[in-house]
């Protein structure tokens, strides 16, 4: 399908291009819980410039459940850029020993929503562990297919699947999130071919999406030394070395295009 071919093309492609470590074992690494003392943070923005391939965008067919998924044809977006913008972005230290607590997440549980036939949110950090599955569709029947992708710093993506099950439609199923070798997750719905999704699942809580206009903060950083990221799941990563001072703030911004 077309915009599977698009996202394995254009990941492996920058990532080779990149050159990036071995990232993938980022989900091995061992994480020590402290308090931090005087930490530092780090703020930025991730753009892309020039200008959008015409695979940024895809229109899908919608053959299933029109009263819910709506009818004609589904945008699907996968390099999505707003005034210069490129949102959708994950930020991460990688491979951080010791840090700050993760924080209990909005409502006090990891959510995938799958509300009209979309998953909901496109992007995600989630702690590895239970994770709350959704269909808020009445009627529709979803089949959420959830795979680790191995290799995407390296350009050789391996997608080793989690989990893979139909959904009826109303109510929750709770499922663990548990990677092996990388934190980077793509989810999709084999019942409707128009419904993507990706997560990360770092065993640090140093990640986060990037907001509308592109920009991020990562705070309460013990203060030293560190590699920063950022990971488009269709155009690839990025990284950048960074000093974090104590109490203080340094900036690091990413810039992206389609090459």
């Amino acid at each position: 399908m077309k915009s599977l071919k698009l996202f394995g093309f254009l990941a492996a492609g920058a990532a080779m291009v990149l050159g990036l470590p071995g990232a993938a074992n980022a989900a091995k690494v061992k994480y020590a819980e402290i308090a931090v003392e005087n930490g530092g943070s780090v703020t930025g923005k991730v753009s892309f410039e020039g200008a959008l391939p015409a695979s940024a965008v895809d229109n899908i067919l919608i053959t299933k459940n029109p009263e819910v998924c709506g009818e004609g044809e589904r945008e699907v977006v996968w390099i999505d850029v707003k005034d210069g913008a490129l949102r959708g972005t994950f930020v991460f230290l990688e491979k951080i020993k010791e840090g700050k607590a993760w924080t209990e997440p909005e409502g006090g549980q990891y959510l995938i929503d799958q509300k009209d036939c979309r998953f909901q949110p496109w992007a995600q950090v989630v702690r590895p562990g239970p994770v709350i599955i959704r269909n808020s569709d009445k009627g529709v029947l979803h089949n959420i297919n959830t795979r680790e992708m191995i290799g995407v710093e390296k350009g050789r993506v391996v997608k080793r699947t989690m989990f893979n099950f139909g959904q009826p439609d109303l109510g929750d199923i709770e499922q663990a999130i548990k990677p092996r070798r990388s934190p980077y997750i793509g989810i999709n719905c084999e019942a409707h071919n128009f419904m993507f999704g990706f997560m990360m699942a770092p065993p640090h809580p140093y990640a986060v999406v990037v907001g509308e206009d592109g920009s991020y903060e990562i705070g309460d950083i013990p203060a030293g030394d560190y590699t920063l990221q950022a990971w488009h799941p269709t155009i690839g990563l990025q990284e950048t070395k960074i000093t974090v001072p104590a109490g203080g703030s340094t900036e690091a911004n990413f810039s992206f295009s389609a090459q």
